[in-house]
């Protein structure tokens, strides 16, 4: 009997290596037919931004030359979905449509939507895990309920069994006898028409091997050196992975065991890489998924419904000086003008100029949110929403109210000869190490000196700290927060 192709979906699953969905294919026999559809508004309000489009414009680039090796390509087709999906089975004759699952909101509808509509129409549709060690409704707390704290969370993940073994990459893939039409990549227009990506292309190298070569790099160079380091913002100290765990392009299960391999070879107790920082960075990642599949009003409401009410400021001009670097804090316009250049800032910067924007400045998280998720390329829904709620206290296991990051102090801590700041602020690249983050206060003869015109060259502070801080603290003991409780909590669908 001739068996009929299978149409491989890819979503942010850009990988040949550890792909469940792609497996599924080989295992099925047949010809393969890979495609990737372009339909944004299906995921609307929560569309890729401009950065993490340019990304993927690279990263679908490398994976159809990546395919070309194994004797495929990728198809390119432009939304809706569905009805994509069922002209290509049509023109190829396929018999199976697989994919592997996100676990957003919007897109977890559109795919359980195309999963009943396809089998509906007779087609076998069917979903893998590629982009999370354990899916979000395996996890729950001793009340059968969602963890709302990361500890007991992480602490619950690896009392489970480690994750299955990476599957590896296909070595040949049968093509169908005819390929079916493709849009061609520039079609769809995800690059932009001017050359504001320089800077992205200066500092990345997006697609399958790329994730590799820095997973590689990192484990060998920079993990030893991880618990010092993470924290410096002036210093390669993390691994740089997000954006290629946003795409796909390496999934988690590498990295564990990637970890694991390292800590066997190097005859580590599996005490030290299991109860390691970097892999509790992946438990975060974890827990910002559950987060948003068990509470998916998070992205545009507070998990902590006592801050619907929050009297946030609305101020255009002080929201224009922190998206542009010019806030009169270095460490934060260090920070932002970094985001601005490369679409990526360093977690611990990430938090310090959050802090500044919601508890200095008194703005509305969501704004934060918003700017990060246009120019981040790793702009993750799931994480992008728990690290402004938690900045902001409104989320779970949340930064407690009075906690306020001191801008001069943390970049003094975090970046004490300056380096960081000097880098993204080069006009006060000649100031002493002892003024770099506070310029203001340096003495007349040392701005001279450095070629400082505070207000001229390099902004005065648009707020104080001190007294921001004070209003912060009484604006949010006012509204003091009654303990969460899961009460009425509606059960999430499971995804397609």
């Amino acid at each position: 009997m001739k068996l009929t192709p299978t149409i491989v979906w890819f979503c942010h699953d850009l990988r040949l290596a550890d792909n469940p969905a792609l497996a599924r294919a080989e295992k099925r026999g047949g010809p393969v037919v890979p495609v990737f559809i372009w339909s944004p508004e299906e995921e609307a309000p929560w569309s890729p931004g401009a950065a993490s489009k340019w990304w993927l414009h690279q990263s679908l680039a490398f994976l159809d030359t990546n395919l070309r090796v194994v004797g495929s390509q990728l198809v390119i087709r432009r939304g809706p979905t569905l009805e994509s999906l069922r002209a290509l089975a049509k023109e190829t004759g396929a018999g199976a449509v697989v994919w592997n699952r996100r676990y957003e909101p919007a897109v977890i509808a559109r795919d359980v939507r195309v999963k009943e509509s396809l089998r509906a129409d007779g087609i076998e549709a069917e979903s893998f895990n590629a982009a999370l060690l354990h899916e979000p409704w395996t996890i729950q707390n001793q009340s059968q309920k969602p963890f709302q704290v990361f500890t007991p969370f992480w602490r619950h993940c690896l009392a489970k069994p480690d994750p299955a073994e990476p599957l590896p990459a296909p070595r040949r893939l049968p093509a169908p006898a005819k390929w079916p039409k493709s849009l061609a990549l520039e079609e769809l227009e995800l690059e932009p028409t001017n050359n504001w990506a320089g800077g992205l292309r200066a500092a990345w190298q997006p697609g399958e091997a790329g994730a590799s070569e820095n997973l590689r790099k990192f484990l060998t160079h920079a993990f030893d050196d991880y618990f010092e380091q993470r924290n410096r913002p002036d210093v390669a100290g993390t691994s740089r992975l997000s954006p290629h765990l946003h795409f796909g392009e390496i999934g988690p299960r590498q990295i564990w065991h990637g970890l694991a391999r390292m800590a066997e070879k190097r005859k580590l107790p599996t005490a030290n890489w299991r109860g390691s920082l970097f892999l509790a960075e992946l438990g975060w990642r974890e827990f910002a998924h559950h987060l948003l599949f068990h509470f998916p009003h998070t992205p545009t409401e507070p998990l902590r419904a006592d801050f619907k009410e929050f009297p946030w400021r609305k101020d255009a001009a002080w929201v224009r000086a922190w998206q542009k670097g010019r806030t009169g804090y270095p460490i934060v316009d260090a920070g932002m003008r970094e985001l601005w250049t490369t679409g990526w800032m360093h977690n611990r910067v990430r938090m310090i100029v959050a802090s500044f924007l919601v508890k200095d400045l008194l703005i509305d998280w969501r704004e934060g949110a918003r700017w990060f998720w246009d120019t981040l390329v790793d702009a993750d829904l799931a994480q992008n929403t728990l690290g402004w709620q938690w900045t902001s206290g409104c989320g779970a296991d949340a930064a407690p109210y009075f906690r306020v990051f001191n801008p001069v102090s943390q970049g003094q801590k975090f970046d004490p000869q300056g380096d960081y700041v000097r880098r993204w602020c080069p006009e006060l690249k000649q100031l002493p190490d002892g003024w770099v983050h506070q310029p203001w206060q340096a003495p007349t003869d040392i701005l001279t000196r450095a070629r400082v015109g505070l207000d001229l060259t390099y902004p005065r502070p648009i707020v104080s700290h001190a007294i921001a801080r004070a209003v912060a603290l009484e604006a949010f003991s006012k509204g003091k927060i009654r303990n969460l409780t899961n009460e009425a909590l509606p059960p999430n669908k499971v995804p397609g």
